[in-house]
């Protein structure tokens, strides 16, 4: 399996297209490869009573592998835990931890689990685990021995950008992707199909031109950005 150069790790599809779509798709123009990881089903994303959760969890499914593979996403992995169910749990960061070692990516991107106040509880576990994977649980070998014991050699990530966050530092072009950013959040018709999709469309290039203020393009999708020189 060849070695990634982004993993993306999001809690539930649709999160990494609102959050870093338009940067996927650019670092997949530049040649990189990009992995999804989803930590969740998302089966209780719905307002509708008559919906089967078990049904729409395979709906999300669908609409995630169709979203990646219009970006060019490699893979994605699918880790199936239930909708606001998540913990920061030993085992879970363990499958991060053998992910990042599977994979080797230099950069991790994630939502930020510090953003103040509201904030989806699954999006702060997922956002803490991922940090605590990449470092130091990663790096070191004696972090989950058993792992070092199957063969998934400790791996140290370069950087890690954190979407969502109250305290972004960084910016990424993404004028010359955002059609394609539109278009994968498209795929999630159960999300933001129908109506739902002008007022989300109008917010997603509002977010956007916020974003690339002051620097000099059009579009961007901000970040908090971490290197990690430990």
């Amino acid at each position: 399996m060849a070695d990634a150069h982004v993993m993306v790790v999001t809690p539930h599809p649709d999160d990494a297209e609102f959050g870093a779509a338009g940067s996927v798709a650019r670092w997949v123009k530049e040649g990189k490869k990009v992995v999804y990881v989803v930590c969740t089903s998302g089966e209780k994303g719905t307002d509708d009573p008559a919906v089967n959760p078990a049904d729409l969890a395979a709906l999300r499914e669908k609409e995630q592998e169709a979203a990646a593979a219009l970006l060019g996403v490699s893979e994605v992995v699918f880790l199936r835990y239930g909708d606001q169910t998540l913990e920061d749990t030993p085992e879970f960061r363990k499958e991060i931890v053998r992910l990042i070692r599977i994979y080797r990516p230099q950069t991790v991107v994630t939502v930020d689990p510090y953003r103040r106040y509201i904030w989806h509880r699954d999006h702060r576990i997922t956002g803490q685990v991922v940090l605590d994977a990449v470092f130091p649980y990663a790096r070191d070998h004696l972090a989950y021995p058993e792992l070092f014991a199957e063969g998934f050699r400790p791996h140290k990530v370069g950087e890690i950008l954190l979407w969502g966050s109250n305290e972004p530092n960084y910016c990424i072009d993404i004028t010359a992707t955002f059609a394609l950013k539109e278009a994968a959040l498209r795929c999630h018709a159960s999300q933001v199909g129908g109506d739902r999709w002008a007022p989300t469309a109008k917010w997603l290039r509002e977010r956007a031109e916020e974003a690339a203020r002051g620097y000099d393009f059009q579009l961007g999708e901000a970040f908090h950005r971490e290197l990690i020189t430990m």
